[in-house]
């Protein structure tokens, strides 16, 4: 894959968002669950079919670049943290898949990129761990063209009354201290719905799809556009003065 990255050749600098040791864990698993329990597959269908300008945000470390069809013509893949952004960076270096990719540095609810410029962005595991969800994806809107796509492959809230009792009380003590901010009991479907996204078709899915049920098991992938015409806000009902009175003459 073709390399136009700003973090060059050279050391990457600190970002605003720096986990160290959760990136180093999660480079190791992130690896080994592409075959282990299937992630590389849900990859592969998360970006099929995709076509344009792409943006992705929270690229991790690139694992996803492989994957992106050659009917995308440029990915910006946006990743905040240190390490995994520089893995990002030799991912797409080792990539054999003939796409552009510039790794940046930035965060989901800041992208530092223009308005209407993208024709689709991918939010692959991201918005468990960025620090607000409604702003990050008023971001992911601003960025995209008018019925432009959002491709999505997110964990988030399931499981019977336990499970998500027990996911609160994750999210609220040592969860996002040991996982680099990320939050179990999130609803990504809510959260686009609520972002004003029209969403298409997806799928409920557990990961590992055999084995024990662990909080982070609940995902779901599938799509979402930005509507072609903005929503038409609420006009104020006039009230008639005296001299507009009904019968008035």
């Amino acid at each position: 894959m073709p390399l136009r990255s700003t973090a060059g050749s050279g050391k990457v600098p600190r970002g605003p968002v720096h986990h160290p040791l959760f990136a180093r864990y999660y480079a190791r698993f992130s690896v080994a669950a592409e075959t282990g329990i299937g992630l590389g597959a849900l990859r592969h269908r998360l970006l099929a079919g995709l076509s344009g300008r792409v943006i992705e945000i929270g690229a991790g470390n690139g694992l996803n670049f492989a994957h992106y069809p050659v009917t995308v013509s440029e990915v910006v893949a946006i990743e905040p943290e240190r390490l995994l952004r520089q893995l990002a960076v030799e991912a797409a270096m080792r990539s054999e898949v003939p796409v552009p990719v510039d790794v940046a540095p930035g965060v989901a609810e800041a992208l530092p990129v223009k308005s209407e410029a993208f024709d689709a962005v991918v939010l692959s595991l991201v918005l468990c761990g960025v620090r607000d969800v409604s702003r990050a994806l008023g971001e992911a809107r601003r960025v995209l063209r008018p019925g432009g796509e959002v491709r999505f492959l997110e964990h988030g809230v399931g499981g019977g009354p336990a499970m998500r009792f027990t996911q609160r009380a994750l999210d609220r003590t040592v969860w996002p201290a040991l996982a680099g901010g990320c939050r179990t009991a999130r609803d990504p479907i809510a959260a686009l719905r609520d972002a004003g996204f029209e969403l298409g078709p997806y799928r409920r899915l557990l990961l590992p799809e055999k084995g024990p049920r662990l909080p982070v098991s609940y995902c779901v992938l599938g799509s979402a556009w930005r509507p072609l015409q903005p929503e038409k806000e609420p006009q104020p009902e006039k009230v008639p003065g005296p001299e507009q009175a009904p019968g008035a003459s």
